[in-house]
């Protein structure tokens, strides 16, 4: 499965270790629970940084990452798995509690889970405390240009 994650340059050489979403919790993990995000396609991994973004500023200073995980050892999070209002802000904790729980359980290096922001996309969950971490292969890291028309008010 071929992946994507845009993160802070200054991040990219620890951008997989779950780092930011362990401090600080995200849609899918509660904080103290390491978890790194990735995207199914470049521009969803576009849309998961503007969604958050608080100053424009910062956008000269990002990677896009693209890598790959064997697909077997990708899992699907099922539709009827989903706990209600899962795509709802703030997140609801019932949504946490899945992610935490399937980091816990070690079953998959990486699960996929359906996108809040588009439907029919989908986020990568990486477990980077996996034993098969190390089958993740960053592929390219090259320096991303906004467009500026995505800053337009």
């Amino acid at each position: 499965m071929q992946l994507w994650r845009l993160t802070k340059t200054k991040y990219v050489s620890n951008a997989f270790d779950g780092e930011g979403a362990r401090l600080y919790g995200a849609r899918w993990n509660s904080p103290r629970t390491r978890v790194a995000y990735a995207a199914d396609n470049s521009a969803l991994a576009v849309l998961e940084v503007l969604v958050h973004l608080k100053d424009a500023t910062i956008l000269p200073s990002y990677s896009l990452i693209t890598a790959t995980i064997p697909d077997a050892l990708v899992a699907d999070l099922k539709m009827s798995d989903l706990p209600p209002m899962w795509s709802s802000s703030p997140i609801p904790p019932s949504v946490q509690a899945v992610g935490d729980a399937w980091i816990r359980s070690g079953l998959s290096l990486a699960l996929r889970v359906p996108s809040a922001i588009v439907a029919g996309s989908n986020d990568v969950l990486i477990n980077p405390e996996h034993p098969d971490f190390a089958r993740l292969i960053v592929e390219a890291v090259e320096p991303f240009d906004f467009d500026p028309r995505l800053l337009r008010s």
